[in-house]
């Protein structure tokens, strides 16, 4: 019996400070303003979509796994300067994930990592059937598997 799913995207209120920093203040944090120059290439996590040639985005660290465990982690994101904070249905892949390699990171109640694979985006809604056939298995990580960065969590409906 398949298992439903549902990508959650990261807010666009935790993000809204930033608009207000100068670079000086960006540099502090060590994020910048980057304007896109190739589409696709900048997905933003807040939207889960890939920004449009010209748009501006927020690069910036961000603790993705701020948990209790070893796998605790950060890595870099973007975020499109207006996104919306994505509302995705149940069972629905974000388009901008379908022409990407992605890692597939499940992990346990204890925010320990019990599984994981690699697939290309067009296969992720059956390869996320096989980690969460593992009733241990309470959420999922994805990354984009060759620059290594947090894409989105995946969690069970």
């Amino acid at each position: 019996m398949a298992t439903d799913f549902q990508f959650i995207p990261l807010a666009m209120d935790d993000f809204i400070e930033f608009k207000a920093l100068d670079d000086t203040e960006l540099a502090a944090r060590h994020a910048k303003w980057m304007i896109v120059d190739e589409e696709p290439g900048y997905p933003c996590r807040v939207s889960m979509q890939d920004a449009k040639i010209g748009e501006r985005v927020l690069f910036l660290p961000y603790w993705h796994h701020n948990v209790d465990s070893a796998y605790k982690a950060m890595g870099t994101i973007l975020v499109r300067e207006f996104a919306q904070t994505a509302q995705l249905g149940i069972n629905e892949v974000p388009q901008m994930l379908e022409h990407r390699l992605l890692s597939i990171r499940a992990y346990d109640a204890t925010n320990m990592m019990i599984a994981h694979d690699i697939c290309e985006g067009s296969e992720l809604k059956l390869k996320l059937q096989v980690p969460f056939a593992n009733p241990s298995v309470e959420y999922i990580h994805l990354h984009y598997a060759s620059p290594g960065c947090f894409c989105c969590k995946v969690s069970r409906v």
